[in-house]
């Protein structure tokens, strides 16, 4: 499967760039940073610490065509990290796998209807650390590679005010969860909404609001976020209705460096009746190139 997304990403970069010889209705921007951090202590260090690395990796691809009344928008939005405490090994600390592509024709000014398609999942296996009988800390796998795996396909409005920033109406969103291991809900309660014993559930019935955000606030300084609600309607409640938050704030310090404080926000009633919150903050390499310049 992870060899399937790989794939798709290959290809949609071959279709962006192949559809024509006249690029100039496209706007590509490629966005690649890696960020490393790491402490280390003498054995009588005081204060006390623990030694520890950790690296994060993020891949932003935005291909966007627009001719005439006709737009084509593409995203794929890749995260991983991992933590290595002394003593405790290696920990996921960030993973999202993010494809989507959505297709725009405009009825008035500002106002498109639109057709679109998006993939969520992660990369690797993510789990809870509890301590047994014996005061020992267990690894209780909770999540994995399409476990789960959000496959949504939505119609609806579009509204651009400025192009850096969309929002999204859908009255029609149709999602697929997948959940492929069968014996995950041993250890996550209500199984991401699936019945235990399956794999898939369909949501045919459904709204979803999305409100995309990605603009150079100056020079050096980037804020990129992206807003998702998902409601179902077959059992609408205001307490099941599901929110995501991804958030990145960017400033470079230098040509190929830059300081990252990253969020991710996340209510959703099949995972947790809790709202659910990650945070990062980070230095490292980064990579940006793009074929045009911010308004």
């Amino acid at each position: 499967m992870r060899k399937t997304i790989l794939i798709i990403c290959l290809l949609a970069s071959q279709v962006i760039y192949g559809q024509s010889s006249d690029t100039t209705y496209w706007k590509n921007s490629f966005n690649g940073s890696l960020n490393f951090n790491q402490a280390a202590f003498s054995e009588n260090w005081t204060a006390g610490g623990v030694n520890s690395i950790g690296l994060n990796a993020l891949i932003n691809f935005k291909a966007n065509y627009l001719k005439g009344k006709n737009s084509w928008d593409n995203e794929i939005d890749l995260l991983f990290g991992f933590v290595n405490n002394d003593g405790q090994g290696y920990r996921k600390n960030n993973d999202r796998v993010y494809l989507d592509t959505k297709y725009g024709y405009r009825i008035a000014p500002k106002w498109n209807v639109y057709g679109a398609f998006n993939i969520l999942t992660q990369f690797a296996k993510g789990y809870r650390y509890e301590k047994d009988a014996l005061d020992r800390e267990v690894a209780i796998k909770i999540s994995d590679f399409m476990a789960p795996g959000y496959f949504t396909t939505s119609f609806g409005f579009e509204y651009v005010p400025q192009p850096y920033f969309k929002l999204r109406f859908s009255p029609f969103a149709p999602r697929l969860t997948v959940v492929r291991d069968k014996e995950l809900y041993q250890n996550v309660e209500n199984n991401y909404g699936v019945e235990i014993g399956k794999t898939t559930r369909w949501e045919l019935s459904a709204f979803q609001f999305l409100a995309d955000f990605d603009k150079d606030l100056n020079e050096n300084i980037n804020l990129k976020f992206r807003y998702l609600i998902f409601a179902n309607y077959e059992t609408f409640n205001v307490d099941e209705i599901d929110h995501r938050l991804d958030a990145i704030l960017s400033a470079k310090i230098a040509k190929y460096f830059d300081v990252k404080l990253s969020g991710i926000m996340v209510y959703d009633y099949d995972q947790d009746k809790e709202v659910q919150l990650s945070q990062a903050l980070s230095i490292g390499f980064v990579y940006t190139i793009k074929n045009f310049e911010e308004e």
